[in-house]
Protein backbone atom coordinates (compact mmCIF):
# COMPACT_ATOMS: atom_id res chain seq x y z
CA UNK A 1 0.00 0.00 0.00
CA UNK A 2 1.02 3.73 -0.84
CA UNK A 3 0.79 6.68 1.22
CA UNK A 4 0.13 10.38 -1.52
CA UNK A 5 1.51 13.49 0.33
CA UNK A 6 -0.16 16.11 -1.48
CA UNK A 7 1.68 19.58 -0.66
CA UNK A 8 0.25 22.79 -2.07
CA UNK A 9 3.08 25.65 -1.97
CA UNK A 10 2.82 29.02 -2.56
CA UNK A 11 5.63 31.26 -1.33
CA UNK A 12 7.20 29.21 1.17
CA UNK A 13 11.13 29.10 0.37
CA UNK A 14 11.79 29.66 3.97
CA UNK A 15 10.32 26.68 5.32
CA UNK A 16 9.81 24.34 2.10
CA UNK A 17 13.39 22.33 2.20
CA UNK A 18 12.55 21.26 6.06
CA UNK A 19 8.96 20.10 5.44
CA UNK A 20 10.09 18.13 2.78
CA UNK A 21 13.14 16.58 4.58
CA UNK A 22 10.45 15.67 7.46
CA UNK A 23 8.17 14.09 5.20
CA UNK A 24 10.51 11.64 3.45
CA UNK A 25 12.35 10.43 6.70
CA UNK A 26 9.06 9.73 8.43
CA UNK A 27 9.02 5.81 8.85
CA UNK A 28 5.28 4.18 7.64
CA UNK A 29 4.26 0.25 7.64
CA UNK A 30 3.37 1.55 3.75
CA UNK A 31 5.36 3.28 1.15
CA UNK A 32 4.79 6.97 -0.04
CA UNK A 33 5.00 9.50 -2.22
CA UNK A 34 5.62 12.86 -1.96
CA UNK A 35 3.87 15.28 -4.97
CA UNK A 36 4.71 19.47 -4.66
CA UNK A 37 2.51 21.99 -6.42
CA UNK A 38 3.82 25.12 -6.49
CA UNK A 39 1.04 27.53 -7.27
CA UNK A 40 3.23 30.31 -9.20
CA UNK A 41 5.28 31.30 -6.17
CA UNK A 42 7.32 34.37 -7.33
CA UNK A 43 9.84 33.72 -4.51
CA UNK A 44 12.42 30.89 -4.96
CA UNK A 45 9.98 27.93 -3.88
CA UNK A 46 10.15 26.55 -7.50
CA UNK A 47 13.64 27.13 -7.60
CA UNK A 48 14.26 24.89 -4.21
CA UNK A 49 12.31 22.15 -5.61
CA UNK A 50 13.73 21.52 -8.78
CA UNK A 51 17.12 21.54 -6.69
CA UNK A 52 15.41 19.16 -4.20
CA UNK A 53 13.85 17.16 -6.94
CA UNK A 54 16.11 14.32 -7.46
CA UNK A 55 17.33 13.77 -3.53
CA UNK A 56 13.96 13.46 -2.51
CA UNK A 57 12.29 11.55 -5.60
CA UNK A 58 9.37 14.29 -5.60
CA UNK A 59 6.99 14.60 -8.26
CA UNK A 60 6.81 18.29 -8.88
CA UNK A 61 3.51 20.12 -10.22
CA UNK A 62 3.88 23.64 -11.74
CA UNK A 63 1.11 26.12 -12.22
CA UNK A 64 1.15 28.79 -14.83
CA UNK A 65 -0.60 31.14 -12.93
CA UNK A 66 -1.53 31.44 -9.09
CA UNK A 67 -4.76 29.52 -8.09
CA UNK A 68 -5.46 28.51 -4.51
CA UNK A 69 -4.69 25.89 -2.25
CA UNK A 70 -7.72 24.20 -4.04
CA UNK A 71 -6.71 23.92 -7.46
CA UNK A 72 -3.25 23.13 -5.95
CA UNK A 73 -4.54 20.04 -4.60
CA UNK A 74 -7.07 18.96 -8.03
CA UNK A 75 -3.36 19.25 -9.43
CA UNK A 76 -1.44 16.90 -7.26
CA UNK A 77 -4.30 14.61 -7.09
CA UNK A 78 -4.01 13.95 -10.57
CA UNK A 79 -0.64 12.84 -10.05
CA UNK A 80 -1.30 10.97 -7.16
CA UNK A 81 -0.69 7.11 -7.32
CA UNK A 82 -1.64 5.78 -3.74
CA UNK A 83 -4.25 4.03 -2.04
CA UNK A 84 -4.49 6.56 0.70
CA UNK A 85 -4.21 10.74 0.31
CA UNK A 86 -3.14 13.42 2.84
CA UNK A 87 -2.74 16.86 2.66
CA UNK A 88 0.42 18.72 4.03
CA UNK A 89 0.82 22.33 4.04
CA UNK A 90 4.08 23.81 3.45
CA UNK A 91 4.78 25.22 6.49
CA UNK A 92 5.98 23.01 9.65
CA UNK A 93 2.44 24.21 11.55
CA UNK A 94 1.60 20.25 10.98
CA UNK A 95 4.06 17.27 12.14
CA UNK A 96 4.38 14.49 9.76
CA UNK A 97 5.52 12.18 12.67
CA UNK A 98 1.64 12.41 13.08
CA UNK A 99 1.33 10.38 10.23
CA UNK A 100 1.44 6.96 11.51
CA UNK A 101 -1.05 7.53 14.10
CA UNK A 102 -3.43 8.90 10.82
CA UNK A 103 -3.31 6.01 8.87
CA UNK A 104 -4.40 3.41 11.64
CA UNK A 105 -8.07 3.71 11.55
CA UNK A 106 -7.41 3.10 7.87
CA UNK A 107 -5.49 -0.32 8.55
CA UNK A 108 -7.27 -1.20 11.63
CA UNK A 109 -10.64 -0.17 11.64
CA UNK A 110 -11.35 0.09 7.52
CA UNK A 111 -11.59 3.94 7.61
CA UNK A 112 -12.52 6.00 4.85
CA UNK A 113 -11.65 9.62 5.97
CA UNK A 114 -9.33 10.31 8.79
CA UNK A 115 -9.12 14.25 10.29
CA UNK A 116 -6.37 14.92 12.37
CA UNK A 117 -7.81 17.04 15.67
CA UNK A 118 -5.70 20.07 16.84
CA UNK A 119 -8.10 20.43 19.15
CA UNK A 120 -8.08 16.71 20.91
CA UNK A 121 -4.17 16.34 20.50
CA UNK A 122 -2.27 20.03 20.71
CA UNK A 123 -2.19 22.59 23.47
CA UNK A 124 -0.66 25.02 21.39
CA UNK A 125 -3.36 27.41 20.31
CA UNK A 126 -2.57 30.08 17.15
CA UNK A 127 -4.00 33.82 17.21
CA UNK A 128 -7.71 34.16 19.32
CA UNK A 129 -9.26 35.25 15.78
CA UNK A 130 -7.70 31.86 13.94
CA UNK A 131 -8.84 29.55 16.51
CA UNK A 132 -12.38 31.40 17.45
CA UNK A 133 -13.08 31.35 13.56
CA UNK A 134 -11.87 27.91 13.36
CA UNK A 135 -14.35 26.47 16.52
CA UNK A 136 -17.02 28.39 14.50
CA UNK A 137 -16.41 26.90 11.69
CA UNK A 138 -16.40 24.03 13.22
CA UNK A 139 -19.71 24.06 14.78
CA UNK A 140 -21.23 25.25 11.97
CA UNK A 141 -20.13 22.19 9.95
CA UNK A 142 -22.10 20.12 13.15
CA UNK A 143 -24.95 21.60 12.72
CA UNK A 144 -25.57 21.76 8.72
CA UNK A 145 -23.96 18.49 8.15
CA UNK A 146 -24.84 16.43 11.13
CA UNK A 147 -21.14 15.38 11.56
CA UNK A 148 -19.44 15.51 15.00
CA UNK A 149 -16.12 16.44 14.58
CA UNK A 150 -14.03 18.55 16.63
CA UNK A 151 -11.92 20.46 13.94
CA UNK A 152 -13.30 21.04 10.38
CA UNK A 153 -10.38 23.62 9.08
CA UNK A 154 -7.62 20.86 10.28
CA UNK A 155 -5.02 20.78 7.24
CA UNK A 156 -4.44 17.11 8.14
CA UNK A 157 -7.29 15.46 5.95
CA UNK A 158 -6.48 11.75 4.75
CA UNK A 159 -8.67 10.12 2.68
CA UNK A 160 -8.60 6.88 0.67
CA UNK A 161 -7.82 7.96 -3.31
CA UNK A 162 -10.84 6.69 -4.77
CA UNK A 163 -13.02 8.64 -2.27
CA UNK A 164 -11.42 11.36 -2.66
CA UNK A 165 -11.42 10.66 -6.77
CA UNK A 166 -15.27 10.57 -6.56
CA UNK A 167 -16.03 13.96 -4.81
CA UNK A 168 -16.13 15.84 -8.26
CA UNK A 169 -14.09 18.75 -6.13
CA UNK A 170 -13.88 21.61 -7.46
CA UNK A 171 -12.68 24.60 -5.32
CA UNK A 172 -10.01 26.85 -5.92
CA UNK A 173 -9.06 27.88 -2.76
CA UNK A 174 -9.18 27.21 1.29
CA UNK A 175 -12.69 26.55 0.68
CA UNK A 176 -11.20 22.71 -0.40
CA UNK A 177 -11.56 21.92 3.73
CA UNK A 178 -15.64 22.49 3.43
CA UNK A 179 -16.02 21.32 0.33
CA UNK A 180 -15.03 18.09 0.87
CA UNK A 181 -16.15 18.02 4.51
CA UNK A 182 -20.16 18.58 2.96
CA UNK A 183 -20.00 16.18 0.14
CA UNK A 184 -18.79 12.95 2.44
CA UNK A 185 -21.06 13.86 5.05
CA UNK A 186 -24.03 13.99 2.23
CA UNK A 187 -22.87 10.35 1.37
CA UNK A 188 -23.00 9.60 5.93
CA UNK A 189 -19.26 8.88 5.90
CA UNK A 190 -17.97 8.52 9.14
CA UNK A 191 -15.09 10.95 9.73
CA UNK A 192 -12.57 9.25 12.52
CA UNK A 193 -10.72 11.62 14.44
CA UNK A 194 -7.21 10.96 15.96
CA UNK A 195 -5.63 14.27 18.09
CA UNK A 196 -2.30 15.53 16.56
CA UNK A 197 0.18 18.09 17.30
CA UNK A 198 0.39 21.46 16.35
CA UNK A 199 2.64 24.67 15.82
CA UNK A 200 0.93 27.61 15.08
CA UNK A 201 2.80 30.62 13.06
CA UNK A 202 1.60 34.14 12.71
CA UNK A 203 0.44 36.12 9.85
CA UNK A 204 3.91 37.84 9.56
CA UNK A 205 5.70 34.42 9.16
CA UNK A 206 3.30 33.78 6.29
CA UNK A 207 0.02 32.60 7.04
CA UNK A 208 -2.55 33.48 4.32
CA UNK A 209 -5.74 32.43 5.54
CA UNK A 210 -7.59 35.24 6.36
CA UNK A 211 -10.73 36.26 8.04
CA UNK A 212 -13.17 36.01 5.11
CA UNK A 213 -12.05 32.92 4.36
CA UNK A 214 -14.61 31.69 7.39
CA UNK A 215 -17.74 33.14 5.76
CA UNK A 216 -16.62 31.48 2.46
CA UNK A 217 -16.15 27.63 4.38
CA UNK A 218 -20.11 28.56 5.32
CA UNK A 219 -21.44 29.12 2.35
CA UNK A 220 -19.82 26.35 0.74
CA UNK A 221 -20.87 23.85 3.34
CA UNK A 222 -24.34 25.05 2.60
CA UNK A 223 -23.84 24.73 -1.28
CA UNK A 224 -22.49 21.55 -0.81
CA UNK A 225 -24.49 19.74 1.33
CA UNK A 226 -27.78 20.96 0.31
CA UNK A 227 -27.77 21.57 -3.49
CA UNK A 228 -23.97 20.52 -5.31
CA UNK A 229 -23.56 17.09 -5.66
Amino acid sequence: MKLSVIIPAYNEEKTIEEIIKRVFRVLLPVSKEIIVVDDKSTDKTLKILEELQNKYNLVIVRHSKNSGKGSAIRSGLKKASGDFVIIQDADLEYDPNDYEKLLKPFLQDNAQVVYGSRIMGSKKRGKLAFYLGGRGVTLMTNIICGTNITDEPTCYKVFKKDLLDSLNLQSKGFEFCPEVTAKIAKRKIKIFEVPISYSPRAKSEGKKIKWRDGFVAIWTLFKCRFWYN
